[in-house]
């Protein structure tokens, strides 16, 4: 039953960082930009965690199996759509939104499902440990196999491949059993859902806006932080109500979780926003192809490889926060690494330590993150804090895109100090994921 659910969170975890390594030859391909790949990559980031936590709400509703199967029926259809494109209008459509929103409904299934089949803490641990690790190693390894058909035949043919994988999962997740029965008659927030989704997407259209307008910027921050504010009072004066409310705000007052969020959102925000980076410089300033800019994230696939195969012996012998500190260790020292290998030596193989330091480092600190914030909350509650903890991470993933591509992106005119800008926002972001796991409590 893990396997299904495995290959799922690998395959949305590809489709994040895949198409890094397409960013030339789709550009070239649909007559368009830079920031309009770039605009497109947030966009299916930012849909998923838009609607993370409504979806999330639709398992008790729909059930868990059938949310998991439509989702990967929506996400297989917007594959085979992207691979037929005429445009970047059609791919927007394809990949950001259908992909985004059968993301958005499969993923929060993946992870409640986990949960309630894996019922020890150390059989769940191994399998949150094996979901997460397949996420990770999809991550990363979405440039190398991205890169190698896009070289090799067309970059058209890399949504193929995810269609293909997608019929994989529905044929294997047949076996799979709802332990629960659905309930039709659950009631949906419908006011809270559309609140928390468009405040989160004014949110990060505003850092998109960044590069063209800072009254623009700060106005879309500023509105999305409103609206953010609305939502949570919404959902406060519902529960006080005694009405069904889209989150339960009980999920807000655990200190650790809350912590171990943060983590989350930035060791994505950290993955996705250096891979966007270092990918586009090697595409568009040093012309590297598809599979040679694969090639070198590679180094971070066998990092993020190796920490996941280890997590299971790393968990018995050391706290969770032990390891998530270890992880953000890492991950910091590999970004400085990146910045001071580049900047003195021309061949950009010399990338390769720095990402592997931050994939290793990502890899360590995967499985406790996603650990320590589901197992914080009772059975009745992982509906919720799945969708919560999901939307989190991808929330991250999109941060760390938007942040990072709009730098790189903006400061074109010289490469090289846009780059190392781009790198050293990424450090400070993971300073802040460091400073929230030494507040993480030592038991």
């Amino acid at each position: 039953m893990l396997v299904p659910l495995a290959l799922a969170q690998f395959i949305c975890s590809f489709a994040g960082s895949n198409m890094n390594v397409m960013i030339d030859s789709i550009k070239t391909d649909l007559h368009t930009t830079i920031q309009g790949v770039q605009v497109c990559i947030t966009l299916f980031l930012l849909v998923m965690a838009a609607l993370m936590i409504p979806c999330g709400a639709l398992t008790d509703r729909f059930g868990r199996k059938r949310c998991l199967t439509a989702g990967l029926s929506v996400y297989g259809a917007g594959a085979i759509l992207s691979a037929a494109a005429p445009g970047l209008g059609v791919l927007i459509l394809s990949n950001s939104i259908l992909e985004g929103v059968g993301t958005a409904l499969l993923i929060p299934p993946v992870y409640i499902l986990t949960t309630m089949l894996f019922t020890g803490m150390k059989s769940r641990a191994r399998a949150f440990g094996t979901i997460s690790g397949m996420g990770g190693i999809g991550a990363a390894t979405g440039p190398l196999i991205g890169g190698a058909i896009t070289t090799a035949i067309s970059w058209r043919v890399a949504f193929v491949f995810q269609a293909l994988i997608i019929v994989i999962i529905i044929v294997l997740a047949r076996r799979i059993t709802d332990p629960r029965p659905a309930q039709p008659g659950h009631p949906i927030d419908m006011v809270g859902a559309i609140l928390s989704a468009v405040g989160l997407v004014v949110l990060v259209g505003g850092i998109m806006a960044a590069d063209k307008n800072l009254l623009l910027m700060a106005a879309l921050i500023v509105a999305g932080a409103v609206i953010l504010a609305g939502f949570f009072a919404w959902v406060h004066r519902r529960e006080r109500a005694g009405k069904e409310a889209l989150l339960s705000m009980a999920l807000f007052r655990n200190r650790t979780s809350n912590l171990a969020l943060v983590t989350q959102n930035v060791q994505w925000a950290m993955l996705m926003g250096i891979s966007f980076v270092v990918s586009a410089y090697l595409q568009v300033i040093r012309h590297y192809s598809a599979i040679r800019t694969g090639v070198i994230f590679t180094s971070t696939t066998v990092g993020i490889l190796l920490a996941s195969l280890a997590a299971g012996r790393l968990a018995q012998r050391y706290q969770q926060r032990s390891l998530i500190l270890a992880g953000f260790a890492s991950a910091i020292v590999g970004i400085f690494v990146l910045i001071l290998l580049v900047k003195g030596h021309p061949s950009a193989w010399y990338t390769v330590p720095g990402l592997f330091l931050i994939g290793a480092g990502v890899g360590v600190m995967l499985t406790p993150s996603v650990n320590v914030v589901q197992s914080a909350f009772p059975e009745d509650l992982q509906g919720e804090i799945s969708g919560l903890s999901r939307s989190v991470s991808n929330l991250g993933s999109s941060f760390g895109t938007a942040i990072a591509g709009t730098i790189l992106v903006a400061g074109f005119a010289d490469a090289r100090r846009a780059y190392v800008a781009a790198i050293v926002v990424m450090a400070f972001i993971g300073l802040i994921g460091l400073a929230a796991a030494l507040a993480l409590p030592r038991r």
